[in-house]
């Protein structure tokens, strides 16, 4: 785990104009700040005193459990562990790893928390394939899948049908991450990465980080409303 003494400097926020929201670029941040900003940023957006956000950011090593977690779930797990009021079950959160918060206000016609969560999906599929890879959904299960393995892990909440937490892509993650535990309830070597399916030459991962940033980015400012049934 990464101590205080050699963690990165962070970087500058970063804030981008879409055409319907605004994208900020946390750089590299612990999950707990992130957490506390999201709540701030929720309620701002309740109040109409901001408009829908996207937060892009990279965490240091964290295990953060869902509403559906079980007793027990992460007793091995090296790493802090957070409980939050996200859906799903324990999932990893670490550097090389892409996490995306969207706190959008859904509108009459976008309230419909399937039809979310597969619009989140579609905007992940999308942003692998301008990288060149090719992701799909996985019938039952929620998050974005490169073949047999999962590369996208997907938990949001809603107040007040504004959405909250969100998404996070394996782009250069070290797997070994997830050997202590069962991340989504599945085994740890169903996990996959970005970095082990994209043909990218001499690239370095930083390279490789801020090139599917950017296209997730393009991915999320291009794609329509989370309407059901599209």
């Amino acid at each position: 785990m990464t101590s205080s003494d050699d963690r990165p400097e962070r970087a500058e926020v970063r804030s981008i104009s879409g055409p319907s929201f605004e994208v900020r670029d946390l750089g590299r941040r612990g999950f707990e700040e992130t957490y506390g900003l999201q709540q701030d940023l929720l309620r701002a957006r309740l109040s109409d005193e901001v408009g829908d956000l996207l937060l892009l950011v990279e965490h240091d090593a964290v295990v953060t459990r869902g509403r559906r977690s079980a007793e027990g779930d992460t007793a091995g797990v090296p790493f802090p562990v957070v409980t939050i009021e996200r859906g799903g079950e324990a999932t990893f959160h670490g550097p090389g790893q892409l996490v995306a918060y969207p706190i959008l206000k859904l509108v009459e016609g976008q309230r419909d928390l399937h039809a979310y969560l597969r619009w989140l999906e579609g905007v992940v599929i999308e942003a692998l394939a301008a990288v060149g890879v090719e992701g799909c959904r996985k019938e039952g299960l929620t998050g974005v899948w490169i073949g047999a393995q999962k590369v996208c892990s997907i938990g949001v909440a809603v107040r007040g049908w504004v959405t909250w937490h969100g998404l996070a892509v394996n782009v250069t993650t070290d797997l070994g991450a997830y050997q202590s535990f069962s991340p989504c309830g599945l085994s740890g070597d169903v996990m996959t990465r970005v970095e082990d399916h994209v043909d990218h030459g001499r690239e370095e991962p930083e390279g490789l980080m801020e090139r599917f940033k950017e296209a997730l980015t393009g991915a999320f400012t291009s794609a329509g409303p989370p309407v059901p049934g599209k």
